[in-house]
């Protein structure tokens, strides 16, 4: 089912970086990727490729690197009517997500959207995403850290930030690290990452290039509030359990492919990985209840 209702005016490319080891999630990404970490017995991969399936996205480019195969072997090179391909980013170890993003440089030659690897979210939260230039925030949270941004009355971006409020009563929301480019927009970025990383730039963020943009006006977001939404983010063991917490009493968001669901238990056997909450008969059930009537 496509859900999205802007009637073929809106972005059908996606692009997730997934190239980073997961450090905080270890031992649970000692062997495999952060994405396939298991959310409720879903994994956060299953749940992107579900809502971008929904939503009626046709192509998903991902940048791998730590247990990149792992990957691979579970999506394959399609998924719905969703085309999946693949970029290799040898240097994973050693740089940072500014790297990964410059690797789709010359895979990509159309409007996208942009995911980390880490956010599980409700399919709906798409709805505006899927226009470009584009940005998802929300109201800072006690559990929430990393970069945030200030917009204006009309929920343009005006500034990235990484310190604390100066002004009174400023308020800031944090970076959900779900974008959507332009064409213009990104060749835009495409430009000033070939200058980070000529300089060899390349253990910083990627919001430190479109923060210098937005500071020079050739790059302009309209942000898309997340508050009050089903959504979080995982870095830490500590995430997880909240993340699960938080889902536990929500309908999963979309109806999980049959050929995904099952290729959980097949990825959980291939890397030596017990399921602990969730036996071969209840996923076999899980599938038949999801199937239409």
């Amino acid at each position: 089912m496509n859900r999205n209702p802007y009637n073929g005016s809106y972005i059908t490319t996606a692009l997730l970086l997934a190239a980073g080891t997961g450090s905080r999630l270890f031992p649970l990404t000692q062997d495999s990727p952060k994405c396939l970490t298991m959310v409720n017995d879903i994994s956060i991969l299953e749940r992107l490729v579900s809502n971008l399936n929904e939503q009626g996205f046709k192509r998903l480019v991902i940048v791998t690197g730590h247990q990149g195969n792992c990957i691979r072997e579970f999506l394959g090179t399609k998924s719905g009517c969703m085309v999946i391909e693949y970029i290799y980013s040898p240097l994973y170890k050693t740089t940072n997500n500014i790297y990964s993003l410059w690797m789709a440089r010359n895979i990509l030659n159309e409007p996208f959207v942009l995911f980390e690897s880490d956010i599980v979210f409700n399919a709906s939260l798409l709805d505006e995403m899927v226009l470009p230039d584009r940005i998802a925030v929300a109201k800072i949270e006690p559990w929430m850290d990393g970069t945030t941004a200030t917009f204006n009355k009309s929920r343009k971006i005006e500034s990235f930030n990484n310190d604390t409020p100066t002004r009174l009563n400023e308020i800031r929301y944090k970076t959900v690290n779900i974008y959507s480019f332009s064409l213009p927009s990104w060749c835009a970025i495409i430009e000033r990452l070939n200058q980070y990383i000529s300089e060899e730039n390349v253990n910083c963020y990627y919001e430190t290039v479109f923060a210098e943009l937005v500071d020079d006006g050739n790059l302009s977001f309209q942000s898309v509030v997340f508050d009050n939404a089903l959504w979080y983010e995982i870095d830490t063991i500590e995430d997880l359990a909240s993340a699960e917490k938080l889902l536990a009493e929500h309908i999963p968001a979309t109806t999980f492919p049959e050929n995904i669901i099952l290729k959980t238990a097949y990825l959980s056997e291939q890397l030596g990985k017990e399921i602990t909450r969730t036996s071969t008969k209840l996923i076999t059930g899980l599938v038949s209840e999801l199937k239409p009537s």
